[in-house]
């Protein structure tokens, strides 16, 4: 998958923001596939040329290498990490203009005018941001687990052992 695919769907799934653009995320893609890689514990790397996101890997030890693209999961962590970097800068862009409005609501002559409590706004984003750090991580621990695969399997598979099976003690 190209580092621009990633980019057009965060851009359609976060609504198509007027602060961002493909481009801009698309470099936030690029900046950020190193901490992708520490989240999760690969080593995926951007092809200068094609601009795909690719990880060799060695998938059966046998010292040959295997340039897979990046998984869907993988892309879908990488999607909540934008998420929480768009809700962090909503944050910021919020709690600078909090302190210039003091002004909530105006009434004269039967006409109202109600201002956004920016306070308010400020909550929810963080209930929105610690929400989608919550799915994130749970997203690295679903991704962790199906990536595992062990090294070495460490015991004497020679002798034979007696079990009862079906919860049955056996004396020895």
């Amino acid at each position: 998958m190209k580092v621009v695919d990633i980019a057009d769907e965060i851009f359609r799934e976060v609504g198509e923001p007027t602060a961002y653009s493909i481009a801009s995320i698309s470099y936030w893609v690029r900046a950020n596939i190193g901490r992708l890689n520490n989240h999760i514990n690969t080593f995926f790397e951007i092809d200068s040329t094609t601009h795909e996101i690719t990880q060799k890997t060695d998938e059966k030890n046998d010292g040959v290498l295997v340039e897979k693209e990046i998984t869907i999961d993988a892309g879908a962590i990488l999607k909540r990490m934008f998420l929480i970097h768009y809700y962090d800068r909503e944050i910021r862009t919020n709690v600078t203009n909090a302190g210039t409005d003091t002004i909530v609501e105006v009434t004269d002559q039967g006409s109202t005018v109600r201002k956004i409590n920016k306070n308010e706004v400020v909550k929810s984003l963080t209930t929105l941001k610690r929400q989608e750090y919550e799915e994130m991580r749970a997203l690295i621990s679903d991704y962790r687990r199906a990536e595992f695969r062990p090294r070495q399997v460490v015991g004497d598979d020679t002798i034979k052992g007696v079990h009862g099976g079906n919860n049955q003690f056996v004396r020895t």
